[in-house]
Order: structure tokens, then sequence, then C-alpha cells
């Protein structure tokens, strides 16, 4: 049996991840996905910097890993993208690190699950569909940037937790992702695993004829990956489809 380990900021869009272990459980592949909660800071603040540099303790994550540990995971995830960007490239490696010593298996994190899904496609330009607060989107530019990903244009909504961010649908998305320029051969990133985007990543695409990567999509597409056992899907975003890059979406936005 191959297990996807999760370590996931609750109160958001966990059930992404249960649902996604369902649909798992119906194909032919025996996998199961357990889904673990870390301790966050701030309360309705929790994506402010200082909060989130909490978060991102590598003692904080060992807390929560530990938990998981007993269930020997095929490979894990810090399921989070803020908590693994907030104190710099480094430190995100030293984070996966940490908690592969721990847990004995390939760790990700969603923030570099992200970079991960861009080498694939080949994808080097993107424009991001931020729900932070400036100052944290910000903190994200400059990780894409070290990963040599340019950044063509960003929108900040400003959302202080994941609550809020977890309210966030189709529609209210669209909207913003509007306002976005995304140049041809561009992606369009929305990271918060708080946001629930597992059911809408297509429509997205459709709409805006353009790539969507979104957190909880590359978070459990780079999972599967390091396990071993990436499933290919058609409904949940070009990333997982079976299509080549050569296939993406035609540079025909707006025609």
């Amino acid at each position: 049996m191959i297990r996807l380990g999760i370590l996931y900021p609750p109160t958001g869009a966990e059930s992404e991840y249960y649902l996604y272990g369902e649909r798992l459980a119906d194909s032919q592949a025996p996998v199961v996905v357990s889904v673990v909660g870390v301790r966050i800071f701030g309360d309705e603040e929790e994506h402010a910097t200082k909060y989130l540099r909490r978060t991102a303790d590598i003692d904080n994550l060992i807390l929560s890993a530990q938990s998981l540990r007993p269930l020997k995971p095929s490979a894990a995830v810090w399921a989070c993208t803020s908590g693994s960007f907030i104190r710099g490239p480094e430190y995100a490696e030293m984070q996966v690190d940490a908690l592969t010593s721990l847990l004995e298996c390939p760790v990700t994190s969603t923030s570099l699950a992200f970079v991960s899904a861009l080498r694939h496609l080949d994808i080097r330009r993107v424009s991001v569909l931020s729900s932070y607060p400036v100052e944290t989107a910000s903190v994200f530019s400059d990780f894409l940037c070290h990963h040599g990903i340019a950044l063509c244009d960003t929108v900040c909504m400003g959302l202080n937790s994941g609550p809020a961010a977890a309210s966030l649908d189709f529609e209210q998305l669209l909207r913003v992702a509007n306002r976005l320029d995304i140049p041809p051969r561009a992606a369009l990133l929305v990271p918060d695993t708080a946001i629930p985007t597992m059911s809408i990543i297509s429509r997205l695409e459709l709409a805006l004829n353009r790539v969507v990567l979104t957190a909880n999509q590359v978070s459990l597409w780079e999972t599967e990956r390091l396990a071993g056992c990436l499933n290919q899907q058609q409904d949940i975003g070009f990333l997982f489809s079976s299509r080549t890059v050569i296939d993406s979406p035609s540079d025909t936005r707006g025609a």
C-alpha cells in the first residue's frame, strides 16, 4: 500500500485531500491519503509574516510529523505555501530535510512543489493570484525569483487568515484573475492551500486559456510523484492530465 502523508494547517480546504484520497481509493492502485494538522499561530492574522514564521518553525513541523511517522508514509508534504516560503528558499530546504530525516521518506512542501510543477511543464513565467497581504505575497515573489521563475504580474487580496481564504469561490477567483496580465506561455499560480480549488481548476483554465497551478493541486501532484504513484487525471487541470507540454492551452486568450 502507498500512503501519502499530508501535514496541513487546519481550518481551510482539508476536505480536498480527503476527497482526493477517496478518488484514489476507487482507482486500481492502493493509495491512501493521511492528513495530520499542524499548529498555526496568529488567529485571525495568521497570514502576517511574524506569525507565519512561527508556524514555519521546524520544531513546530516536527511536533506534528511525529504523529504521522507511525503511519510510515511513502512520501509526505508540508502542505502550506506561506509556511514553506516565509523564511526563504534555504529554510524551505531545511524544513524538507528535517522532515525527511524524521519520516524516512521523500518529503516536499507546497512552495517547492510549485517550482517542481513549473519545471515539469517547462514554464518559466508566471502571474500570481495571491490571497495574502502584500508583505507576505512579496516573500513568495522573492522565492519564485530565487528559483529562476519570472514574475509577470501579481495581485494581492489582502486576506489575513486561512478561513477567510477558504471562502473564495470560482466567480471570485476568476474575477480577480482577469485583472492580471498573464502572457502567452505563462501560468497562473494560486498559492494558499486554504483556498478550495481542485474542483474548479479546469474551469479556470478554460476561462483564462492558461495553465493554472494551485496550492493543493501541486502539493498532491508532487507527493504522488515522489511516492512513484502519479495518477493521470483529466479533470483537475493540465498538470494532472496526460497531455504533453506541446499540447498546452493555446495562446489565444481574449481572442
